[in-house]
């Protein structure tokens, strides 16, 4: 066996961890002692540390919003748009890796009799709820396939399935020189 080779078979686990380190505490911003400070902090500590490591990292006019302020603003558009009026149309639009979800609550039974449901490659289309004239066009978070989609309704809410476009098809341009 070489000099710089290890017979692991017989070195011991401590003689193991000092040859082989599992996280490499010497490389900045960590040292060997980071390890041992960050289990002796208390919370409020840790919270100060990082509040302070974002303040250096984030521009000024950043670290100046009032972020409780804008998180509840976004909560109370949020609660606006699933209000309790009756002949409101609501909906939740959501993906996940291989499709995108739209969950929209029907009010009234005769909502579920003259639904029409339509989409296309990025919008889903939604006629005759709340009212028989009422159309509503909601932009999908991504490109969706044309075959593949479900509507189920259940406990309230019609929820409706469509599987994501994986396959994006490019087209070339060709550059000319105009000189």
């Amino acid at each position: 066996m070489g000099a710089n080779e290890y017979d692991i078979k017989k070195s011991s686990t401590s003689e193991r961890k000092d040859e082989f380190p599992m996280f490499p505490w010497n490389l900045f911003p960590f040292n060997k002692d980071t390890k041992n400070k960050m289990q002796q902090m208390r919370p409020a500590e840790i919270q100060k540390y990082v509040h302070d490591m974002m303040d250096k990292l984030m521009p000024e006019s950043l670290q100046k919003m009032n972020t409780d302020e804008m998180f509840q603003n976004m909560s109370q558009m949020t609660n606006r748009q699933t209000g309790a009026e009756p002949n409101k149309f609501d909906y939740l639009v959501f993906e996940t890796h291989h499709h995108v979800y739209v969950r929209i609550p029907i009010k009234e039974e005769i909502w579920l009799e003259r639904v029409k449901v339509y989409y296309t490659s990025s919008q889903l289309i939604i006629q005759h709820i709340p009212d028989e004239e009422s159309k509503h066009t909601i932009n999908l978070p991504s490109l969706v396939r044309r075959k593949g989609s479900t509507a189920n309704y259940k406990d309230g809410v019609l929820e409706i399935m469509i599987q994501k476009n994986t396959q994006v098809q490019y087209s070339e341009i060709e550059v000319s020189d105009l000189h």
